[in-house]
């Protein structure tokens, strides 16, 4: 049994009607921007769920707990509870109603323990002490890989050259980071730098929850990767996307991270919002193949002449012209976009490189359909903990042979569906939040071994500041939370 299955073990209740309950929502010790658990009904024929979290503004006991819940229903048994604190709040209690009765424990639990707002600026841990209490594995096999070329790494150097290759106007935009003391500083290079916003929302928030050792990285803004093994000496650059062609130390992308970090705020889409917004059973999907996206590689467009030879097999078009204009009356000009929720509607979702890898991937596991993925170059930092034919079904690059791939799932349905549950289990076992801050948290753990010096913070460099929030903050070790389900 690994950690993970023995954290889960650890924080799974067994409730009296025989329904468990289990994740990291139901732990106080871990704080994140939302916390959620999951509750198996598999073995029952309860049809709807409530939720009611009752508690005391830390701040003011005469105030209640101000959280906003949210259950979605998976439609497979499992719904998934989330909610977002908006005050520290004390004497909390979960309760959960199964067809309008309440559930409980087989033993009596009383309400207490203090659960922080995820803007409390609060590491009250050290860094072991906090991937122990996520449960985080011991290390990643691409983080193994990605660092293994980086034994001893003297970051003057580092900067030195890529200030030389990459300072190129107009070209490419890094930043250099260092943190110290538990305190974020930078410098950005390079003319479009806006990106650098997702790379200081982590690590703000990752610092809020825990001590950090300090470090220096140089993260590259752009989407393709940019350290090429032949270009002598190889230099340590994160990334949001890697290639067979680069070395580049792959981080999870902007777009997982921000929908981490945002969950229940700025941002719709994540990987809890799609599992709860499927709409038909398998058997009632449309028996087909299903694809929208703007036309940011050619085999996009390729797609597009299948759909037409072969409407009754692929729905597929372009919602936004800019790479090929030229080309796009010969297309029929751009499509309206649809709700990514919709494209479930379809048993088979096509994933087809953009200008790199297409950030979308993972919302394609975590939903309920099975997936036709182009073979590509490029990879996001799980892509490689995969299988083809266990959670996905693979294709050409060229998609010379995807109208034969649709044809055998269509002629091996139950295959096709145990594939599609298969992607969706890998994306809530290694991409839900917990798993985005452990990967983080793991990879700088292993980044900071590999310093020659003292980190220092440089000449020049920008103070990243936490954000400004009235938010009454307690920092102290956190007690266990006690739930009421």
């Amino acid at each position: 049994m690994n950690l993970y299955s023995l954290f889960l073990l650890s924080q799974t209740y067994r409730l009296s009607f025989g329904f468990d309950v289990f994740g990291p929502g139901i732990n106080a010790n871990i704080v994140l921007p939302v916390r959620y658990f999951f509750v198996n009904l598999t073995d029952t024929n309860v049809e709807s769920l409530v939720v009611n979290i009752s508690g005391k503004d830390a701040a003011n006991k005469n105030l209640p707990c101000r959280a906003w819940t949210q259950v979605l229903n998976r439609k497979d048994g499992i719904y998934i509870v989330r909610y977002k604190l908006y005050n520290t709040c004390i004497d909390v209690a979960i309760h959960l109603q199964a067809d309008g009765k309440p559930l409980a424990l087989h033993q009596p639990w009383s309400p207490s323990g203090t659960l922080l707002c995820d803007d409390c600026n609060c590491p009250n841990e050290s860094l072991e002490a906090w991937l122990k209490d996520l449960a985080c594995p011991a290390h990643f096999d691409q983080v193994k890989n990605d660092l293994k070329l980086f034994q001893a790494v003297d970051m003057d150097l580092v900067l030195n050259e890529a200030t030389k290759r990459f300072n190129v106007p107009g070209a490419y935009s890094f930043c250099n980071y260092v943190v110290k003391d538990n305190e974020v500083y930078r410098k950005c290079y390079g003319k479009h730098v806006g990106f650098n916003i997702f790379m200081d929302a982590i690590l703000l928030s990752l610092l809020r929850k825990v001590r950090l050792p300090d470090m220096e990285l140089i993260v590259n803004l752009g989407d393709w990767p940019l350290v090429k093994p032949q270009f002598k000496p190889i230099i340590p650059v994160f990334s949001w996307c890697g290639s067979n062609d680069t070395v580049d130390i792959v981080m999870p992308t902007y777009d997982i991270t921000q929908s981490t970090l945002e969950m229940m705020s700025r941002v719709t889409l994540d990987m809890l919002s799609v599992q709860g917004n499927s709409e038909l059973q398998w058997d009632q999907k449309y028996n087909k193949s299903f694809w929208r996206g703007r036309d940011s590689r050619r085999e996009r467009l390729n797609l597009i002449d299948l759909a037409k030879k072969h409407p009754d097999l692929i729905d597929a078009k372009i919602t936004n012209f800019f790479f090929f204009r030229d080309e796009m009356e010969e297309y029929g000009g751009s499509s309206s976009s649809i709700s990514f929720f919709k494209f479930f509607q379809y048993k088979y979702q096509i994933n087809i490189d953009g200008t790199v890898a297409a950030y979308r991937f993972p919302y394609l596991l975590a939903g309920d359909s099975v997936i036709l993925k182009q073979n590509s170059k490029y990879y996001e930092h799980f892509y490689k903990s995969l299988k083809p034919w266990k959670h996905y079904i693979p294709m050409k690059e060229d998609l010379s042979d995807l109208i034969e791939k649709i044809e055998w799932a269509k002629n091996h349905d139950l295959e096709a569906r145990r594939m599609g549950e298969a992607g969706r289990r890998f994306a809530n076992e290694n991409l839900l939040p917990r798993d985005i801050f452990c990967y983080h948290a793991v990879l700088f753990k292993e980044w900071t071994k590999r310093f020659k010096s003292t980190v220092t913070v440089r000449s020049g460099m920008e103070h990243v500041e936490q954000p400004k929030k009235e938010v009454f903050c307690p920092c102290k070790k956190i007690d266990s939370v006690k739930t009421e389900l």
